[in-house]
């Protein structure tokens, strides 16, 4: 998870604007998949755009563990869920260069949530290696990239090595501005 492609910090700010909900409302894209109780990874979380929502859906039972290389994003991203008393659910990790360091989660997170992240990193097969370790058999990841940085070629590029991590395709929900895969763990990974 190498900061070298990654969109710079201050650009957080721009990512939270409000008008943003219109295209992407965070509540209609998260509640088919998050319920209360659950275990929820969100790496490259920003500022929080979604990761409020997670926290609301998965309730006082349930936690988001948001991780990402950026510790001025993960500062503002806590700051914001102070104001909205949501700063218990949410947990923050700041990723190192070459894992997201999520091993004491091995099988034991319900969803992960991939919005617009996958693209950035310099390597996609040990992104997915370490997401399906964590997720528990049969939990599913949402990968979302956004239509103006990820063409269609890159984006089946990505679902196949998810597949060689374990991770299936359940379903292509539609998600504006976006190409959106709902992926399942299988029971046993690929060695």
């Amino acid at each position: 998870m190498s900061d070298k492609h990654v969109c710079p910090w201050w650009i957080g700010y721009f990512l939270l604007n409000p008008l943003r909900r219109f295209l992407q409302n965070p509540a209609e894209i998260i509640a088919p998949y998050v319920k209360e109780g659950m275990t929820v990874i969100e790496p490259g979380p920003g500022m929080g755009f979604f990761t409020l929502e997670l926290a609301n859906r998965v309730g006082a039972s349930g936690r988001v563990i948001a991780i990402d290389i950026q510790l001025k994003m993960l500062e503002r991203l806590k700051s914001r869920a102070a104001k909205a008393h949501l700063l218990d659910r949410i947990e923050t990790r700041l990723a190192q260069p070459d894992s997201m360091g999520l091993t004491d989660l091995a099988m034991n997170v319900d969803f992960a949530f991939v919005f617009a992240v996958v693209h950035e990193l310099p390597d996609m097969c040990s992104f997915f290696i370490e997401a399906a370790q964590v997720l528990k058999p049969g939990a599913c990841l949402l990968l979302v990239e956004p239509t103006g940085h990820v063409g269609i070629e890159q984006f089946d590029a990505e679902l196949e090595v998810a597949a060689q991590a374990g991770l299936k395709v359940i379903d292509r929900p539609s998600i504006r501005r976006s190409h959106a895969a709902l992926l399942k763990k299988d029971g046993e990974l690929p060695k």
